[in-house]
Formats: C-alpha cells, sequence, structure tokens
C-alpha cells in the first residue's frame, strides 16, 4: 500500500468490470480525490475494456493486481458471494475496502469480514449509493429538524420491470436471494438512515411474474426503535410509476424524495417546497467515492459504517426467515452489531 500521507490523491483498485463498475469508472473521472489506477476481472476482455476507456492497467485476478500495484484502496464489484474472499486478500494487502451491496449473503460471512479489516487495520465499509445523494441527506436534515413534527410513517419504493432471467442477480448461490437482498439492501439502508435501529421486520413474497428461483416482488414492513411504522415496496416484474422513492409522513407534514424533484408539504401549507432537484447515480458515486477516499486520508468519517453494514445483512436475514415462516422477525439489537 502506498503512503497516503503523501499524496492528496488515494490511488484506487476496482476489483469487477460489471455494469455497476461502469458508473464507478465515470464517478472516478470526476472525483478530485480518487484515482482509478488499475482493474481486474476473472474476464481478462472485460478488464482491458475498461482499463482501456479509463486509462489504467487490466488484470485478470486480484493476486496480479496486487502483485504490481501500489494501491491505498479498492472498490469491489463482484457478485456477493465472492466478497468475503476478494475483501479479505486485498485487505491482507494492506488495503483499504469499500465494497459494493449487499456486503455479504450472510451475518457471518459480514461479520468475519469485519473482524479481518480489524485485524489488518484497514478501512471497510459497504457502498450504499442512496446516503450520498444530496436529496437525500438533505431530507434527513429537514425530518431530523422537526419540521414534519413526529414522524409516524415511512415508505420507501423501488419498483420496475428489469429483466433477470438470465443474470446473476436471480441466482440463489450468488447473490444470497431474489430482490429482496438485492434492491432491498439499499431499502434498509434508507429505512435505518433516516428512522435508526430496526426492531423487527414481515416480509412478504408477491406474485411471481418472472421464471425465477427467487422472489421478483416483495413487501417489507419494519418497526423502528422509536415506533415509527416502515413500509418498502420491491419489484423487478412490475413498476408503480411514482415520481417519488421515499416518502415521510409526519405529525405535521409530509415530505417526498423524488427522482426528478423533492419537496415537503407542512400541515396549513397552500404549496408544496421544492428543495432538490432528484436522483443523479453519478453525482452519488462520485459523492460515495470521495467520502471513502477522505477517510482513507483520515479527513473525513465514513458516512456509512462498518455497524451499518453488518445491521443491512441483518435485517435482510431477518426478512427472509419472514418470509419462510410468514411471521414477524426480530432483527438482532445494534449493541451486537
Amino acid at each position: 500500500m502506498s503512503d497516503t500521507a503523501d499524496s492528496s490523491v488515494v490511488r484506487f483498485g476496482l476489483i469487477g468490470a460489471g455494469a455497476i463498475a461502469q458508473a464507478y469508472a465515470e464517478a472516478f473521472k470526476r472525483s478530485p480525490r480518487a484515482e482509478l489506477v488499475a482493474v481486474a476481472d476473472c474476464r481478462r476482455e472485460a478488464a482491458d475494456a475498461m482499463a482501456e476507456a479509463a486509462g489504467c492497467v487490466a488484470f485478470s485476478s486480484v493476486a496480479g493486481m496486487l502483485a504490481e500495484m501500489e494501491l491505498d484502496a479498492a472498490l469491489v464489484c463482484t457478485p456477493p458471494a465472492t466478497h468475503p474472499a476478494v475483501c479479505r486478500e486485498l485487505m491482507a494487502a494492506g488495503v483499504h475496502v469499500l465494497c459494493e451491496k449487499p456486503l455479504a449473503i450472510s451475518s457471518a460471512a459480514a461479520e468475519q469480514m469485519i473482524a479481518a479489516a480489524a485485524e489488518h487495520d484497514v478501512l471497510f465499509t459497504m457502498a450504499s449509493k442512496f446516503r450520498y445523494v444530496p436529496d437525500v441527506t438533505q431530507a434527513k436534515s429537514l425530518v431530523a429538524s422537526g419540521l414534519l413534527g413526529e414522524v409516524v410513517m415511512f415508505e420507501n419504493v423501488f419498483t420496475g420491470h428489469v429483466d433477470m432471467t438470465h443474470r446473476w442477480n436471480s441466482d440463489p448461490e450468488i447473490s444470497g436471494g431474489g430482490v429482496l437482498i438485492d434492491n432491498g439492501t439499499h431499502s434498509v439502508d434508507i429505512t435505518r438512515f433516516f428512522l435508526g435501529d430496526l426492531l423487527e421486520v414481515q416480509a412478504m413474497e408477491g406474485r411471481r411474474i418472472q421464471d425465477l428461483a427467487v422472489e421478483d416482488t416483495a413487501k417489507m414492513f419494519v418497526h423502528a426503535s422509536g415506533g415509527v411504522l416502515g413500509s418498502i415496496d420491491l419489484s423487478w416484474s412490475v413498476s408503480k410509476e411514482l415520481p417519488y422513492y421515499i416518502a415521510v409522513y409526519g405529525s405535521a407534514g409530509t415530505l417526498l424524495v423524488g427522482w426528478r424533484e423533492s419537496k415537503y408539504r407542512r400541515a396549513g401549507d397552500a404549496e408544496w417546497t421544492v428543495f432538490g432537484d432528484g436522483y443523479n447515480k453519478f453525482v452519488a458515486f462520485e459523492r460515495q467515492v470521495n467520502n471513502f477516499a477522505a477517510a482513507v486520508a483520515g479527513e473525513e468519517p465514513l458516512l456509512v459504517q462498518p455497524e451499518d453494514a453488518l445491521a443491512s445483512v441483518r435485517v435482510i436475514e431477518a426478512a427472509y426467515r419472514s418470509l419462510a415462516r410468514g411471521q414477524w422477525e426480530a432483527i438482532a439489537a445494534a449493541q451486537e452489531c
């Protein structure tokens, strides 16, 4: 690992050259804090193509990349089942690791990854892009200010038509499940960001439309520690066609975080007040990469801490238990994370 104290730019390796990695490559181009210097993928042609576009070096393995490159940090964008082995290999080399969601497909694996990071004294956390969306962070501040009074209900909706029949995301051996662990990991982290610790969850599967071995539509209800009831709608097969993906309902008003506009209206207001211009994936990824780079440089804390990442895994685990048993399931307490 190179000495980041001597440079304001953190040198990153990118593991995995799939679709999500393409978006991150664009974020690195925009970032003043992070430089992409290497890409590794077992599909060498994919690594070569991305490296050529990004102006960096390609490798067919993590070992090859570590042998030839001096890295400060790495971004892991491989399928979830591979995360533990890939992350531990990087950590053993003294490389700080930002790992795409879901962190792992079991809480036991997530705990082992966090323990390995502590053992090797490196930073480690889960990538959770929605925490870095400006409208989301501003909405959290508005809610925390008491603008809406007491929060009573929270809603998150991630639904859309996506053909998953030939994607690894729908292979439970690789992904750990279906839409619950895929889109639902984002949902859980967003919900915890607004509401704090979640105490229990109930999950239900909708009708399967695609010919998959996993759920393609699901709904979760959660109870937060403050008594707020949250609901989460997830689907790869239907779209609710809503202009917003987060709704917060309080005793004194309503706030909506939307794809193209975010706004709130307090009780008695004649009109909505617009506070944001919507979701921009590349801005979110850039802010996420910048935060991790600044944390590596010791300049600011991680916005998503390892305990947040582990909590998200535990909530999803409880959701799958609920799905199997048809009942509310308790979620491990925060102090156990």
